[in-house]
């Protein structure tokens, strides 16, 4: 569902400027894109990350992954409830797949925002994004 940023409940508002802060730390020397993101955990604790780009390009972390092992390294075991992505593109860039496939391993109920700086919000669930996404419940059956 499209929206804009003004519109959005004054939780998802915080989100998105943490998200937006946390984009002007970004390492991005070469692709030149900066993105910024915050997840807000279960408990309602929200965590920021910026992607940090790395010349053999397979080390690049980006920002949704570097929130997310933040709060797992300063937290221990979460469940994500919310992931807010904001970049300067047009249409707003949702989670890549690898960010997807981390996302799985801590959703719950999660859902993702994707945003640009002119205030356009995508908001969709984390199940409508991934469909049949690979859990940790996979691995006990």
């Amino acid at each position: 569902m499209s929206s804009t940023i003004e519109l959005a409940e004054p939780h998802i508002q915080q989100l998105y400027q943490l998200a937006c802060a946390a984009r002007e730390k970004a390492y991005c020397p070469y692709s030149g894109y900066q993105v910024g993101a915050a997840i807000r955990i279960s408990d309602g604790t929200i965590y920021t990350g910026c992607n940090v780009e790395n010349s053999s390009y397979g080390a690049t972390n980006c920002a949704e992954r570097v929130a997310i092992q933040k709060a797992v390294s300063e937290h221990g075991k979460i469940q994500i409830a919310d992931v807010m992505v904001v970049t300067d593109a047009n249409p707003p860039w949702p989670p890549c797949g690898m960010c997807r496939q981390v996302i799985a391993e801590f959703s719950a109920q999660t859902v993702i925002h994707a945003a640009n700086l002119q205030g356009e919000i995508i908001t969709t669930s984390f199940a409508d994004l991934l469909p049949q996404a690979f859990t940790p419940e996979h691995l006990h059956r």
